[in-house]
């Protein structure tokens, strides 16, 4: 079971694949980190052992991962919301923030549709 960053990593998946399980870590980072502590990308994650464990953990406490990285995110986007910039104030909306369409899709910001009212049938008027 190898533990970096407070992260426990999938132990059946590759290494370079269990270290985007981190918050903050793609697999481009991934590949940087394996690179760097000169550990194969195609190894285990059950197969490490405890030196290349704490040698990955040494070379990620370089980066901002997890909590650091998403409390400045988290920050970064209150900072908006305060100065009421447009992207502050699509972020209160619940809207998409960098331009995209919310004729049609957008769902996944704006949540489930709602039904417009007149969407039923007229009744029929006796004349």
């Amino acid at each position: 079971m190898a533990r970096i960053a407070n992260v426990v990593l999938p132990t059946e998946k590759e290494v370079w694949i269990g270290l985007t399980s981190i918050y903050g870590v793609g697999p481009t980072t991934s590949k940087a980190i394996l690179a760097e502590a000169k550990i194969a990308p195609t190894t285990r994650v059950k197969d490490l052992t405890e030196a290349q464990e704490k040698k990955l953990n040494d070379i990620v406490s370089k980066y901002r991962v997890e909590g650091d990285l998403k409390r400045l995110v988290t920050s970064n986007i209150k900072r908006l919301k305060d100065i009421n910039c447009y992207k502050g104030l699509r972020h209160k909306a619940g809207l998409p923030v960098n331009g995209q369409r919310t004729r049609t899709n957008a769902r996944t910001r704006k949540g489930k549709a709602i039904a417009v009212g007149g969407a039923q049938p007229k009744a029929a008027s006796k004349t």
